[in-house]
């Protein structure tokens, strides 16, 4: 009896063992950290260039995830605190460069931190090498210059309530007489139009920094009323038609090896594939910005026999 009952409990143990480590290779595995010190490097080199303040706000699906689920990540307080710290420690004039690449996430988050840009002094430059929806839209609003790639795109700022764009629940309530809806519908209602009214106001306050305010109240009801799709890409073309200040100068840098380079632990990011959205809850990320101090040199460099190849430059950085 003493010999099972010692024998159960050493293979009880043995699982969680192998589980924690199991856990710990995945998370905190050597890929991660040589993805890290890449990104580290071209933060630091692009920090160089510019004479500015760098700051990454990255979700994206890595390759890696913990017992084959993939681990979902978007803009949160945490992020948001990450990313005011950073703006307080930049000295007043010096520029701010923001690189995006998210689905979205807590409208408060958002709105922290696209008010804090507002407030900086210095030139906000947001480069989106890829997407910023939804609240990475509504930080992008508050930049001096979006810097997009030629294929990137924005999207609507309308919020979701649990999931259901704010405009479909106010749609219930013009289809359907009142005696006929239930109270959860009419309160997830009441919630809607408050949220709705909170975004345009919002959206049109960071506005106003760089256009009269009868444009930017009809901008910034027309990206949070729900006339799309919250998914709807806002192209390059439609951003300038809507009087968005954008360019498609993306340096190679940005576009596509420090957004490739990304780990569990990176600047402001995690792992994530989300629906994207305004969303009213909250997640778990971790958060750095770059750091000041002398530049190092990429670990990858161009070997005079091989100056034929300069335009791979960018991918040999990132060991692609």
């Amino acid at each position: 009896m003493g010999f099972w009952y010692n024998l159960a409990h050493a293979t009880r143990f043995l699982f969680w063992l192998s589980l924690i480590v199991l856990l710990a290779i995945q998370v905190f595995g050597g890929k991660g950290n040589t993805q890290q010190m890449r990104r580290d490097a071209l933060m630091e080199q692009f920090q160089a260039e510019r004479k500015s303040r760098v700051i990454a706000l990255i979700h994206r699906q890595e390759a890696r995830s913990i017992l084959g689920v993939d681990v979902a990540s978007h803009i949160d307080i945490e992020d948001s605190e990450a990313v005011l710290r950073a703006i307080r420690l930049t000295p007043t004039g010096q520029p701010i460069d923001l690189i995006l690449h998210t689905p979205g996430g807590l409208v408060l988050a958002a709105e922290q931190i696209g008010k804090a840009l507002v407030q900086h002094k210095g030139k906000v430059t947001v480069f989106i090498p890829h997407y910023a929806m939804s609240g990475g839209t509504l930080i992008a609003l508050a930049a001096d210059e979006i810097v997009m790639d030629p294929n990137a795109v924005l999207g609507p700022v309308d919020p979701q309530i649990a999931g259901v764009p704010a405009s479909s629940i106010l749609k219930v309530l013009e289809l359907k007489k009142p005696d006929r809806i239930d109270d959860q519908t009419i309160m997830m209602a009441d919630i809607a139009a408050k949220a709705r009214v909170q975004v345009a106001t919002f959206a049109t306050e960071i506005l106003m920094k760089r256009m009269p305010k009868e444009k930017a109240a009809e901008l910034g009801v027309a990206l949070s009323e729900g006339r799309w799709t919250h998914d709807f890409p806002i192209t390059v073309q439609l951003a300038l038609q809507l009087g968005l200040p954008v360019t498609t100068n993306m340096p190679l840098i940005v576009s596509p090896p420090i957004c490739r380079s990304s780990s569990s632990t990176s600047w402001t990011s995690t792992r994530s594939r989300t629906r994207s959205g305004l969303r009213w809850s909250t997640s778990r990320s971790r958060g750095r910005t770059a750091r000041a101090g002398p530049r190092r040199r990429p670990r990858c460099r161009e070997s005079p026999g091989r100056k034929r190849k300069r335009s791979r430059r960018a991918s040999r950085l990132c060991g692609t």
